[in-house]
C-alpha cells in the first residue's frame, strides 16, 4: 500500500525510482524467475550492472530494503535465536554450501548502521562470486545477523523487518557470532566464510578471534587492504620504477576505520617483505605513513589513542622538525609531507578539497597518486574532474566507486581507475575454496594483491591505467585464485578439493593451476534434461 500510495503522489512528478533502482528491480525478477539467465546477462554485461547489483546501487537498495523486499534470499539469525542456531543451519536446502557471505548490517558500505536491510551487500557480493569466480550459485549463502539496531528511523519504522530493539554488545553479542560461526561449520566444514560491513570496533576483533580456527576472512579489511596495495604498486610502476621501489614511497592516508587500519598494517607488510622481511624492516616500513583521521593528524600525543592505530602515530619530536603537530589538518600534512600518495578511506565526501589537492602540488613525485576509495560514490573524498582540474593530467587516480575518464583536452584522457574490492575477493574465495587451504594466511592475501598488480601491460600502466576493465573480471579472478593457489602449495597450507588432493596441486606448473581453476568455474548453461538417442 505504501509503494503504490507513493506512486500517486510521484506519478505526477515523474517517475518515482531513480533509473539505477528501477534496473534493479528488473534484475531482481528475472533472478526469481530463471536464474541461469540472470547470470548469463550479468557476465555478458558485466560492465554495466555490476554497479547495479553491488556498489553504488546496492547502497540505495540496503536503504529502502523494507519497502523492496519480495522473499528472502539468504538466511536471516536473530539474536531471538540463540542456542537454536546448529538445528537452524540444517534447515538451508543446499547440501553443499562452499562461499558464505555474512554481515551484522552494522556499517554498510558508507550508509553507516541499516540493520538487517544490510543483506542486500551480502546478496550482491555473491552475484559477483558467481559472475567473477564462477562459484555455482545453488552453493552460496548470504547471512544476516539480526543483533538489533541503533539506527532511529528504523526502530520507529513500522515496516522494518529486523528486531527493533539497540543492538547488542559486548559478550552478549559474541556469543551470537560464535554460536553461528560454530553451526555453519558443523554443518559446512569446507565453507568460507566472508564477513562484510560489521563496525570498526568489531571488524578487526572478529578477524582476529576466527582467522586462526576457520577458513574465513573480511574484505573490507583485508580486500580493501589488498586492492589498495595493488593500486599503490601499480602507482610506482605508473611513475617508470620497478615495484621494488614501494618502500620509498611517502603515503598520507586520510582515515582511520577498519578500512584504514586494514590498508596500513597491509601496505607496511608489502614494505617489510620488500625489505628483507625481518623486524628491522617492519619497524623502518612505519616511518613512510602520516595518518589523519577526524581528529587530525595521529601522534604519540594523542589522548585515548586506538589501539589499532597506535602502531602509526608519530613521534612528537620528529613532527617538531617537520613543522606538523598534534591533531594537524590534513591539508597541513599534505603541505609539509610532500607525499608521493594521498590516500582517502575516510567515507568523507569531498574531503580532498581545494585546498588540500592545492597542497598536493608540492609533491615530491614525479606523478603523484590521488585515491578517493570511499564508497558509495557520494562519499568519494574527490572526484576525477576536481583532481585532474587542479593537479593537470601527470597524475594517477583511482577512486572506489565507478567514475568516467575525464577529457583533458589535447587529445588527452585523464583515466579513471576504480580500485574495486571485486577485483580481489572473489579470486581469494575461489582460491581457498581449489586449495583446500584451511585459513585465509597473509600470504594468500599478498600473492592476490600482487598478481592483480602485475596484470597489467607496461604499456597501459605508464598511461596512468593501474586497474583493468571490469569487463575482463573472469580471466583477473582466474590469475588472482591461481596466485591464491600457488601460495597455499608454499606456506604447505594446501589440502585440496574433491578429486585434486594436495600431492597432486603440488606437482601442477602454473598453466595447469590456471586450466585447474578454469575446469572448476561454473558457467550459466542450461542443463540437459531430455536426452534423445539418435
Amino acid at each position: 500500500m505504501v509503494d503504490l500510495k507513493r506512486l500517486e503522489v510521484q506519478a505526477r512528478d515523474g517517475p518515482s525510482d531513480p533509473n539505477a533502482l528501477a534496473k534493479w528491480r528488473i534484475l531482481n525478477r528475472l533472478h526469481d524467475r530463471n536464474e541461469t539467465m540472470y547470470y548469463k546477462v550479468l557476465i555478458n554485461n558485466i560492465e554495466e550492472y555490476a554497479p547495479i547489483v553491488y556498489t553504488p546501487t546496492v547502497g540505495l537498495v540496503c536503504q529502502n530494503y523494507s519497502g523492496l523486499f519480495r522473499r528472502p534470499r539468504g538466511m536471516y539469525f536473530s539474536a531471538e535465536d540463540r542456542g537454536e542456531m546448529m538445528s537452524m543451519v540444517y534447515n538451508w536446502p543446499a547440501e553443499q554450501v562452499d562461499m558464505i557471505v555474512v554481515t551484522d548490517g552494522s556499517r554498510i558500505l558508507g550508509l553507516g548502521d541499516l540493520g538487517v536491510q544490510g543483506i542486500g551487500i551480502t546478496i550482491g557480493k555473491l552475484d559477483l562470486y558467481v559472475a567473477a569466480a564462477g562459484i555455482n550459485p545453488q552453493r552460496v549463502l548470504p547471512v544476516m545477523i539480526d543483533v538489533g539496531t541503533n539506527n532511529k528511523k528504523l526502530l520507529e519504522d513500522p515496516l522494518y523487518l529486523g528486531l527493533q530493539q539497540h543492538r547488542l554488545d559486548g559478550d552478549d553479542y559474541l556469543a551470537v557470532i560464535d554460536e553461528f560461526m560454530e553451526a555453519v561449520f558443523t554443518r559446512w566444514p569446507n565453507v568460507i566464510v566472508q564477513f562484510e560491513d560489521f563496525q570498526s570496533k568489531w571488524a578487526f576483533k572478529l578477524l582476529q578471534r576466527y582467522r586462526t580456527t576457520y577458513r574465513m576472512f573480511n574484505d573490507d579489511v583485508q580486500g580493501t587492504a589488498g586492492v589498495a596495495i595493488a593500486g599503490l604498486l601499480g602507482a610506482v610502476r605508473a611513475q617508470g620504477r620497478p615495484m621494488i621501489d614501494f618502500p620509498k614511497q611517502k603515503i598520507v592516508v586520510a582515515g582511520a576505520g577498519s578500512a584504514g587500519i586494514g590498508v596500513l598494517n597491509a601496505a607496511r607488510k608489502t614494505m617489510a617483505r620488500m625489505l628483507g622481511n625481518n623486524e628491522v624492516a617492519f619497524q623502518s616500513a612505519k616511518s613512510q605513513f602520516w595518518v589523519v583521521d577526524a581528529k587530525g593528524l595521529i601522534t604519540e600525543g594523542r589522548e585515548n589513542i586506538d589501539p589499532d592505530a597506535l602502531p602509526f602515530a608519530r613521534n612528537l619530536k620528529e613532527m617538531d622538525r617537520q613543522g606538523l603537530r598534534e591533531g594537524a589538518s590534513l591539508a597541513e600534512v599534505v603541505k609539509q609531507v610532500k607525499p608521493d600518495v594521498l590516500l582517502g578511506l575516510s567515507a568523507v565526501g569531498g574531503l580532498f578539497s581545494n585546498e588540500v589537492l592545492e597542497a598536493l602540488k608540492d609533491s615530491t613525485s614525479t606523478r603523484p597518486a590521488i585515491f578517493a576509495m570511499s564508497n558509495p560514490t557520494k562519499n568519494a573524498e574527490c572526484t576525477p574532474d576536481e583532481a585532474f582540474s587542479i593537479l593537470g593530467d601527470n597524475i594517477i587516480f583511482a577512486s572506489g566507486s565507478p567514475f568516467s575518464n575525464v577529457d583533458l583536452g589535447n587529445g588527452n584522457i585523464g583515466h579513471c581507475n576504480q580500485g574495486n574490492n571485486m577485483y580481489l575477493f572473489p579470486g581469494i574465495g575461489l582460491g581457498t575454496l581449489l586449495s583446500g587451504s584451511r585459513i585465509v594466511s597473509d600470504g594468500m592475501l599478498q600473492a592476490a594483491a600482487e598478481r592483480l598488480a602485475a596484470y597489467m601491460s607496461e604499456e597501459e600502466v605508464l598511461k596512468g591505467i593501474i586497474f583493468p576493465s571490469i569487463s575482463r573480471i573472469r580471466d583477473i579472478t582466474k590469475e588472482i585464485a591461481a596466485a591464491v593457489i600457488e601460495e597455499a602449495v608454499e606456506e604447505d597450507l594446501a589440502e585440496g578439493y574433491h578429486e585434486m588432493d594436495a600431492r597432486e596441486l603440488r606437482k601442477l606448473s602454473r598453466d595447469e593451476i590456471k586450466e585447474y581453476v578454469i575446469n572448476n568455474m561454473w558457467n550459466p548453461e542450461y542443463p540437459t534434461l531430455v536426452y534423445r538417442k539418435d
